[in-house]
């Protein structure tokens, strides 16, 4: 049966940031995830985490300057030292809210950029960053993200993402499918999910073109839940989507699946 994971950054923003772990709560979800914890001591969201029965299942290491554009360290030649400093930062937030996945974000690259050079430099940022979240049980994961949304993103394909997970050769570095960003770059997901299943480390979903609710779009939904659980994925599948209107107003989709 699908598990699903409210994203509370972009769901629920209705609440102030620490209501929402018991709104997603009171609608019926298990678990949460969201872009970054850092602004919030440890502590106090896991507290909100066990007041509500909730589990965290996915959030970003430190991505450099957000506020100023930035969009990850992992493939950026020379921010080395800085993107080491931020895995141990995300390790230490996961040591204490419990998540066992963790995002580690690209970054950007110039047009005129030697892709070679930078992709060298990300093969070595992930395989530090497996190796280091390997000590305490979790599984670094690395998402494609469409150049619509976040133009110059170093990673942008599912076959790109799994040769790297490959090719450094680490057993808990996966890939983080986002059927959004996936059919807007590359579509035919469910033969990519059959494909990839063994190197995927935690599914997304939000509706195509628009972000909203998994229910309106041109993603067959339901067809693609059913595939997933045949082919025994255990994560959680994160709602990373904007809602149209109020957020649990918009969650009839979810309601058929609360009941099995």
């Amino acid at each position: 049966m699908p598990r699903f994971a409210a994203n509370l950054s972009m769901m629920y923003n209705e609440h102030a940031f620490l209501d929402r772990f018991a709104a997603a709560a009171a609608d019926g979800f298990q678990a949460v995830e969201y872009l970054f914890p850092y602004e919030h001591p440890a502590a106090e969201l896991r507290a909100r985490l066990d007041a509500n029965g909730l589990t965290q299942a996915l959030f970003n290491a430190p991505p450099g300057d957000w506020a100023a554009g930035e969009r990850g360290l992992a493939s950026l030649p020379g921010r080395e030292a800085e993107f080491r400093d931020a895995i141990g930062r995300a390790l230490e937030y996961a040591g204490v809210i419990g998540n066992d996945r963790v995002h580690v974000m690209a970054g950007l690259v110039p047009a005129d950029a030697d892709r070679a050079r930078y992709r060298a430099t990300y093969l070595e940022n992930v395989a530090y960053a497996a190796k280091a979240a390997a000590a305490q049980g979790v599984t670094i994961v690395l998402e494609p993200i469409n150049t619509r949304d976040m133009p110059g993103y170093f990673l942008n394909r599912q076959d790109d993402a799994q040769a790297i997970c490959k090719e450094a050769g680490a057993a808990n570095l996966k890939v983080q499918f986002d059927c959004y960003h996936c059919q807007i770059v590359e579509g035919d997901i469910a033969m990519k999910l059959r494909r990839d299943m063994a190197g995927i480390g935690h599914i997304q979903i939000a509706g195509v073109p628009e972000r909203h609710e998994p229910d309106l779009g041109e993603l067959n939904y339901p067809y693609l839940f059913d595939l997933i659980d045949s082919l025994g994925y255990q994560g959680w599948i994160g709602c990373e989507y904007r809602p149209r209107a109020g957020t649990s107003e918009g969650l009839g989709w979810l309601k058929p699946y609360l009941g099995r």
